[in-house]
């Protein structure tokens, strides 16, 4: 997990660049600029809107008997949305777009949700393998 987080974060910048030359190259350098200025405007006013909802829904899901996962996934997807809107580029942004946008929120919850099984499953202390308990070595 760790080496795949540094070479992301390695990666990125690199991606990031790649893309704006490309863009910059089809629709010109100025409106290129002026792209990237109004995905940042947008998204700051996403953000919040969304965030608001999020605080909301959490709120009461908490304030509810049952177990709040619906909601602290899509407070935890809005927080990572608004982390990537910050961050200058088109790739970001449009990851960023997909974790704040109510109709494609869903589906990145999934996501994160098959993703965070699996690690747990496959950090998981104890397996069953048909009847036999198999320990992990360490």
């Amino acid at each position: 997990m760790a080496r795949w987080l540094i070479a992301a974060f390695l990666m990125m910048p690199i991606v990031e660049i790649a893309v704006i030359i490309q863009v910059g190259q089809f629709i010109g350098l100025w409106p290129t600029v002026l792209l990237l200025v109004a995905e940042s405007v947008f998204g700051a006013w996403l953000v919040r809107r969304e965030g608001r909802k999020a605080w909301a829904n959490l709120q009461a899901m908490l304030s509810a008997p049952h177990a709040p996962e619906v909601a602290l996934t899509d407070a935890g997807l809005v927080l990572v949305g608004g982390a990537l809107l910050l961050t200058p580029g088109f790739v970001t942004d449009a990851v960023g777009f997909a974790c704040l946008l109510p109709g494609l929120r869903p589906m990145m919850r999934r996501l994160v949700t098959r993703a965070l099984t699996h690690r747990s499953e496959r950090s998981a202390r104890v397996r069953l393998v048909g009847q036999r308990r198999v320990d992990p070595p360490g």
